[in-house]
């Protein structure tokens, strides 16, 4: 965790070097070792740098996009851009023009899905565009008799999950109704009690239980719009992803992305790393709404790119 007050507009340490975007010196942590990942990874190894647009970018962001680009540089890797609009009902498109102009001040250039490609229009990195490729994924788990359709609202969710847990757990009620699949019900996987074990690239090994954590795991959700673990975990697997790079906010979803992605046929995950997080205080990360992070209004208050970038990375050791 890395406080937000404890970052300084200072140069940036000297360390074992990157060029994200061409161009931007920076520094990876020591405690990635590089070595080791690249003996993980193929060949030209793809990671992507996926930001929803559901507000502006902000010195977080910056900081992931440090990682992705610096540790694809040191892999000799390839980024791809995801848009990650799968929740109609909070994403903008005034946000995704938003963050195009904002990775292209910064330099943050991907390989695949250029800025171009979404302001042209129709783009396989949004979301969005994605329909027919979520839909052919929930046939693969149909035809394995695997999704069901569940009404619960999240206040009986959270009544029928008794524990003192950080997430809510879904017991698996609808499991045995038969509710139709249609339109205003969720649909729900089918997991299995089989503890995952993967290797963190940062934090080492892993073990997490699915169906004890969050239980059967939403797909759809009751006004039509695909989830977030559902749509990242079909994304990474057709899109072949190699590395996902991304915090530690996200560690606990790791475990249920593997399992979905090996029932929808992957063989084989991609290598997880999970950096730190910029946070505004002890408990609270930054938010799209903090102005005071926000890479728009620190452009419009005169920082450069640079010392944006020099910014979110100070706390490199």
């Amino acid at each position: 965790m890395i406080l937000l007050d404890e970052l300084a507009w200072s140069p940036i340490v000297q360390g074992a070097s990157f060029v994200p975007a061409g161009y931007h010196s920076g520094v990876l942590p020591a405690e990635i070792d590089i070595e080791e990942l690249r003996r993980r990874l193929p060949p030209q190894p793809l990671t992507r740098f996926a930001p929803a647009p559901t507000g502006w970018l902000h010195l977080g962001h910056v900081l992931n996009a440090a990682y992705v680009w610096g540790i694809a540089d040191a892999v000799g890797g390839r980024v791809l851009l995801r848009i990650e609009d799968h929740d109609r009902t909070r994403c903008r498109q005034d946000y995704e023009a938003a963050i195009l102009d904002d990775l292209d001040w910064l330099g943050f250039r991907p390989d695949v899905n250029t800025s171009d490609c979404f302001r042209a229009g129709r783009c396989d990195g949004r979301q969005s565009d994605r329909e027919a490729v979520y839909r052919d994924a929930l046939e693969i788990l149909r035809s394995r008799e695997l999704v069901y359709a569940c009404d619960c609202s999240r206040r009986e969710i959270a009544e029928a999950d008794r524990r003192d847990a950080l997430e809510l757990r879904y017991t698996g009620r609808c499991r045995e109704r038969a509710l139709p699949l249609a339109d205003g019900y969720g649909w729900r996987v089918r997991l299995n009690t089989a503890a995952e074990s993967f290797v963190d690239a940062r934090l080492g090994a892993q073990v997490q239980r699915p169906a004890e954590q969050c239980g059967d795991m939403l797909l759809r959700d009751r006004h039509g719009n695909w989830t977030y673990q559902f749509a990242v975990t079909v994304d990474d697997w057709r899109q072949e992803i190699d590395l996902v790079v991304r915090g530690t906010d996200l560690l606990n979803s790791t475990g249920r992305q593997i399992q979905l992605a090996r029932l929808l046929g992957r063989d084989r995950p991609p290598v997880f790393l999970h950096h730190e997080l910029l946070m505004k205080t002890a408990t609270q990360k930054l938010s799209k709404s903090d102005g005071d992070t926000g890479i728009r209004e620190l452009r419009v208050g005169g920082a450069t790119r640079d010392e944006v970038i020099q910014r979110a990375m100070s706390h490199f050791p």
